[in-house]
């Protein structure tokens, strides 16, 4: 079922699919439109770190933590679904914020050209796990579920368990 859901949003992001604002209403689109979440809500979700990257590295170093990345473009459909039904989610959130330092960044702007450069990106969603030192530890393609991100966040060698 994975594989088809994979091939049918590749497919339509291929051929030029860019779904409506309609579709995700600006008030679900936390880290790609406006922001007007209650802060009930973003506290029950994935905490995102939002600060250089160097600065990230240096957090994750001091705490011991390997970066969870999302990597997005702000017209990517997935994406959009990914932070509205799966990042906000209280599971998600608790196991994320504890084991990870978050970090979402715009690939096509600010410092997400550069780190497409160091870490290059075949689709968007791409979800990368990178220990305090850079170093790529694993990379994830596509739309997840909250179960399969939870279960993808405990797979990564160096996650504090």
């Amino acid at each position: 079922m994975k594989k088809v859901f994979f091939l049918l949003t590749t497919l339509l992001v291929g051929f030029g699919f860019v779904p409506t604002n309609a579709a995700y209403p600006s008030t679900t689109l936390n880290h790609i439109g406006d922001d007007k979440r209650s802060p009930k809500e973003d506290a029950e979700g994935i905490q995102f770190t939002e600060t250089s990257w160097k600065e990230i590295l240096k957090k994750a170093k001091a705490e011991k933590k390997v970066i969870f990345l999302d990597a997005y473009a702000s017209w990517c459909g997935p994406c959009k679904m990914l932070q509205k039904n799966v990042f906000t989610k209280k599971a998600v959130g608790e196991f994320y914020n504890g084991k990870f330092i978050n970090v979402k960044m715009d690939m096509e702007k600010g410092e997400g050209p550069a780190l497409s450069q160091v870490y290059p990106l075949e689709a968007y969603p791409t979800l990368l796990f990178i220990d305090a030192n850079g170093r790529l530890l694993k990379k994830v393609l596509g739309y997840q579920s909250p179960e399969s991100l939870i279960a993808i966040g405990k797979s990564v060698k160096g996650a504090a368990m």
